[in-house]
Formats: C-alpha cells, sequence, structure tokens
C-alpha cells in the first residue's frame, strides 16, 4: 500500500544536498537538483523546507550515511538533524535508509551513457538521491510502517536496503 503524496529524498553531502523527487503516485523517482552549501557548515535547511514545499512533499528519505562496516559515520548526525527537521513538520514523514554504495551507483549510471562527470558534481549528488528513493519506493508502505523512533532501521522483511558496489 503506497501513502499519496511526493517523497522528496535527500542525500547530504559535504559541499551539496542532492535531491530527488518521488512522483504524487510514489511510482516514479527523477532528480530534483541540488542545493550547495559551505564544508563545515549545517545542511541548508530552509532551503530544505523550501524545496519540500514547492514541490508539495508529503513525507521524505534522508540517506544515512554508514562506513563500510555498517556504522555511524561523523555525516551520521548531521543526517539525523535534517530527518528530525522534517519530522517538526506536522503530518510529514520522516525515514532513514542507508545511503552506502548510492554515490557510486550514480557514477557507474553516468558512465554506462558515456557521459562525463566533469563539472556535473550537483547532477550526480541528485541521481545519488534518485538511487536512494528508488531504495524507497521499493519498499512500498513497509518503509513507512517502521516506527518514527526507529526509522533508520531497515524496513520489515529486508535484509539491508542497499545496492552492491
Amino acid at each position: 500500500m503506497n501513502l499519496p503524496g511526493r517523497i522528496l529524498a535527500i542525500d547530504v553531502g559535504d559541499r551539496r544536498v542532492g535531491l530527488a523527487m518521488s512522483d504524487p503516485s510514489r511510482m516514479i523517482a527523477q532528480p530534483a537538483g541540488h542545493l550547495e552549501r559551505r564544508a563545515g557548515k549545517r545542511p541548508p535547511l530552509t532551503a530544505l523546507l523550501l524545496k519540500a514545499s514547492e514541490i508539495g512533499a508529503t513525507a521524505f528519505v534522508v540517506g544515512l550515511p554508514l562506513d563500510a562496516a555498517g556504522e555511524e559515520t561523523p555525516r551520521s548526525l548531521e543526517a539525523r538533524r535534517v530527518s528530525g527537521a522534517c519530522l517538526q513538520l506536522p503530518g510529514q514523514p520522516a525515514r532513514m535508509l542507508d545511503e552506502r554504495f548510492t554515490t557510486a551507483a550514480a557514477l557507474r549510471a553516468v558512465k554506462a551513457m558515456e557521459g562525463s562527470t566533469r563539472g556535473r558534481k550537483g547532477d550526480v549528488d541528485a541521481l545519488a538521491a534518485t538511487v536512494l528513493l528508488e531504495q524507497a519506493l521499493a519498499y512500498g508502505g513497509r518503509l513507512w510502517a517502521v516506527e518514527a523512533e526507529d526509522a533508520s532501521a531497515p524496513p520489515p522483511d529486508d535484509a539491508e536496503g542497499r545496492d552492491a558496489p
């Protein structure tokens, strides 16, 4: 069962925040651009929430950056803060998903199309957010069945929810 309304996927990086959005029926994921950020500064929460309002997002998926062993990284705390800010919006759930390998998958896709990433790092970040959103859409309603307190846990009946390297 899919819930109605667009999902905004957020891939928080050091220099950019990649964005992707679903269609209103939550069947298709597409890149939604990126937001620039200054290294060492907080993620641009105001701009994120404005983008969510512009596209009519009714839910959020935030990438949880884990290391190769599945442990949290220093950026994990930032991602949790972004997810927490999204949860402050009434009636708009936010979930976190393991984002390992999403950038690698995005880079593979660009190379498979014989494209170059030179000068297109923001596009790669948006594509990485799209990969994250595709994973979320594959879970369907099961993703939203996870309790908000444990939103980083994988959805029920699924192993890890990540791409192979």
